[in-house]
């Protein structure tokens, strides 16, 4: 913990300047006494309550003894001292018990519990949910339902996949039908009753709080009773697990939403993931099968409502991602610190008389130390930037806040996919460097692997979040968002030539942009969907490779402006990173930018039977 607080410093404070947010009115009340106090209270919470219970929670799975999932005390403990912190609204207005906190303090502070145990610390179902209900709901289902997840009081998810559908949502088949005219007036909403079955429900049943809230995806028929095609018939629906009155009370009975089974995954084992079963009967309300459900927002139009969870969702596996290498990053450089092994090669070769040498003194362990740093860190500064956005476009004025809308549209996908691969990376060579410790569960790396494993599929696939880059956001509203992106880089750019330290790293930044928007050109230049995004991934790999040099680049400037001398260890440190990436990492565009300008066809002109 201690190593990532000065990194943190440095970002919110003299990169992101969200020490000058306190001259919103909306923040005014904060300092960056506040500010530090938040991190201090949260730096402390993880290293006492969920730090020192990661691998309990990893050995200790979930599991269903019939009536209930029962969890490890340190996971109750550990989701208390949370709740009572007043994280779960640290951004929401005072009116609802919120501290009014900026999401880039709310979004630093909640990065401790994710390093801590990611297992435990993923709360970000809950306040998405919430935040979802806060755009998109009533002002009932705000005040009854969103009010108490972020109270800590009630626990929310997000029900998308189905079995049969996995990430396809236009082949969602749970159902929702109207529950009769008499309560199509209800003060929830309309009220309807679902049928149906939903897979990998994160935090889908537990007993940490006295309810969850459901957000679930479902169709509601046509006049001849058949599910529309498409998403065109997708509506949204809040669906208690107990059902609850107008006052925000339990009414005692359990809704009709039953658990199928625990899906025990390779990693996030702390966190029960479920199979969800709708309306089955096992839980009849009023005596009649079928989950209540109140529709939020207007029929069919639940991807439009429910896309604003998703996005924040995604966001926030991609900061789950980037503190999962950044704990592997602290663990292997703590061990090359400490473990002796071989010796340096001198002129004469190596002398065996000599003793050994720390293995962080050999060259290949600085390379992969040098590259998890550059990984995480800058993957640290891309979360934050994007937390900074947030905050832009809720207090920025309007022409600020349309833009960080946009900036934030093109750039949520990268926030996702690219720290769920490379930060996964970063573990993968966080075991390296253990060697055969590594594999073992006598040191935390090969856990911290496991665990980041699932976030390049966590909140939609690279091939989806590529889809999405290519195939919308660079395009969307005649390419403006891809404009803002390219105009903040030329900023940098200009900002960076004139320094001497970083003037290559600019010129090299340049010359990338240039490929990136000429790539994107080719892609579509055929105007064919088809043929412009084959190869989506390796032009989002591309893309993001482009954004992490621009951050570096920005970075080490704004270091330099501090520490000219760069006689500073940290500004060393993030000038060697910078060059490592420029040197070792931005020059891999190029291959994959290749097949993306000649829209290479060898991945669907391959015929099935020659695999």
């Amino acid at each position: 913990m201690s190593l990532l607080r000065p990194t943190l410093d440095f970002l919110l404070y003299d990169w992101l300047h969200a020490d000058k947010l306190n001259e919103r009115e909306r923040f005014a009340d904060h300092s960056r006494e506040t500010f530090d106090a938040v991190l201090d209270t949260c730096e402390r919470i993880a290293r006492e309550k969920y730090a020192p219970h990661n691998r309990t929670v990893d050995t200790q799975e979930p599991h269903f003894d019939g009536e209930k999932v029962i969890l490890p005390q340190a996971t109750h403990d550990a989701h208390k001292a949370f709740v009572e912190s007043g994280m779960m609204s640290a951004a929401q207005d005072y009116e609802i018990g919120g501290m009014q906190l900026p999401f880039t303090l709310q979004a630093a502070a909640n990065s401790f519990f994710a390093m801590a145990s990611v297992s435990i610390g993923s709360n970000m179902l809950t306040s998405g949910n919430a935040n979802l209900l806060m755009v998109h709901g009533t002002e009932m289902q705000k005040e009854v339902f969103a009010k108490n997840e972020f109270s800590g009081r009630w626990a929310g998810t997000m029900c998308l996949s189905e079995p049969q559908a996995g990430s396809s949502l236009s082949d969602v088949a749970t159902r929702a039908v109207p529950d009769g005219a008499d309560f199509q007036d209800d003060p929830l909403g309309p009220r309807y009753r679902l049928t149906g079955n939903k897979m990998w429900i994160s935090s889908g049943d537990h007993e940490l709080t006295e309810n969850i809230v459901h957000i679930v995806l479902a169709k509601i028929p046509d006049e001849n009773g058949k599910l529309i095609p498409g998403t065109r018939g997708i509506s949204l629906f809040i669906v208690p697990k107990r059902m609850v009155d107008t006052q925000g009370q339990l009414t005692g009975e359990r809704n009709d939403v039953a658990l199928a089974g625990l899906n025990h995954k390779l990693g996030w084992r702390g966190t029960t993931n479920t199979l969800l079963n709708f309306g089955e009967g096992k839980y009849p309300v009023g005596g009649k099968a079928g989950a209540v459900g109140y529709l939020v927002g207007q029929p069919g139009k639940g991807l439009h409502c429910m896309f604003h969870m998703m996005n924040e969702a995604r966001i926030s596996v991609g900061t789950a991602a980037v503190m999962l290498g950044m704990a592997g990053y602290y663990a292997s450089l703590e061990y090359a610190k400490s473990r002796p092994q071989g010796r340096p090669v001198g002129p004469e070769g190596k002398d065996a008389a000599r003793p050994q040498v720390r293995i962080i003194e050999h060259a290949d362990v600085r390379r992969m130390l040098l590259a998890q740093k550059s990984y995480c860190e800058g993957s640290l500064a891309l979360s934050l930037y994007c937390a900074r956005l947030v905050d832009e476009q809720k207090t920025g004025s309007a022409q600020a806040a349309d833009d960080a809308r946009l900036l934030l549209e093109v750039l949520t996908p990268i926030a996702k996919s690219w720290p769920s691969e490379w930060c996964l990376e970063a573990n993968s060579l966080a075991i390296q460097i253990h060697g055969g410790y590594g594999y073992t569960r006598d040191f935390p790396v090969e856990q911290y692997w496991r665990d980041n494993r699932l976030n390049m599929i966590h909140e939609g696939t690279h091939g989806i979040q590529a889809a999405d880059l290519l195939g919308r956001k660079v395009l969307m509203e005649n390419g403006r968002g891809l404009e803002l992106l390219i105009a903040r880089m030329k900023e940098s750019i200009e900002a960076a030539a004139g320094v001497p330290q970083v003037a290559a790293h600019a010129k090299a930044l340049g010359e990338a942009l240039t490929r990136v928007v000429s790539a994107t050109r080719q892609a579509w230049s055929t105007g064919n969907p088809k043929d412009a995004l084959i190869n989506a991934v390796p032009y989002m790999q591309a893309f993001g490779h482009t954004v992490l040099a621009w951050l570096w680049l920005d970075v080490a400037t704004r270091s330099i402006a501090l520490d000219a001398a760069a006689a500073q260890p940290a500004t060393v440190g993030r000038l060697g990173a910078a060059s490592y990436f420029f040197h070792y990492e931005l020059p891999k565009i190029g291959a994959w930018l290749n097949v993306v300008e000649s829209r290479d066809p060898i991945c669907v002109a391959m015929p099935e039977e020659a695999f």
